[in-house]
């Protein structure tokens, strides 16, 4: 394993960028807002924050940061979206938006804004495989769910019946929203995913 601490970038386009940024901190990485390719390129890994997807993909394409992006998760860069993020790492999404790109990296379906507007936001308590602990705190603000995951995608929590964390080699999503809770250990999953990545690279 490397000494050194990962880098991590956000993708600073539109979203909850700041609070990514603390919690990748607190999980021990260098954190750092990414909107261009030549700061893409710079980095270990790559959180897609929550924000408007449809929004976010088209600040993508609008910045250059959409192709180098999908070339890197294909490369396998480890990469972790949350809400919008999720929608953007999907292969497909339910009902996409005129001009709706996602990077895709995991094969799974998505379903916009599936919890509902009725309820704008809620919590919930979630067993997340990976986390080690107590259940985390889910923060679900107008969040997608995951309709289907293909062979290769692992369910790591769901709600009520419906997927709201995944993971399909090294990339992580996740409906809900960990950065706004002030526990870091989905982030710290994330990290060690990163860590694990570079470890061949650092022998």
């Amino acid at each position: 394993m490397s000494h050194a601490a990962p880098v991590i970038g956000v993708l600073a386009l539109q979203g909850d960028v700041r609070e990514h940024l603390i919690a990748l901190a607190a999980a021990d990485a260098v954190a750092r807002p990414v909107r261009r390719p030549e700061e893409l390129a710079e980095v270990d890994g790559l959180v897609i924050p929550g924000g408007e997807s449809t929004t976010i993909s088209k600040l993508a394409v609008l910045f250059g940061v959409m192709e180098p992006l999908r070339a890197r998760v294909r490369d396998g860069m480890p990469v972790y979206g949350t809400c919008a993020g999720m929608i953007m790492l999907a292969d497909k999404i339910l009902d996409p938006r005129s001009g709706q790109e996602t990077v895709g990296g995991i094969d799974m379906i998505v379903r916009r804004n599936a919890f509902g507007r009725q309820n704008e936001s809620f919590e919930a308590a979630l067993d997340v495989d990976g986390v080690p602990g107590e259940p985390v705190e889910g923060v679900f603000i107008r969040a997608p769910w995951v309709e289907s995951v293909g062979a290769g995608t692992e369910v790591l929590a769901e709600h009520e019946g419906h997927i709201v964390a995944v993971r399909q080699g090294n990339a992580l999503a996740t409906s809900f929203h960990p950065e706004l809770t002030g526990d870091h250990r989905v982030h710290a999953l994330f990290v060690d995913m990163v860590r694990a990545n570079r470890a061949p690279e650092s022998l």
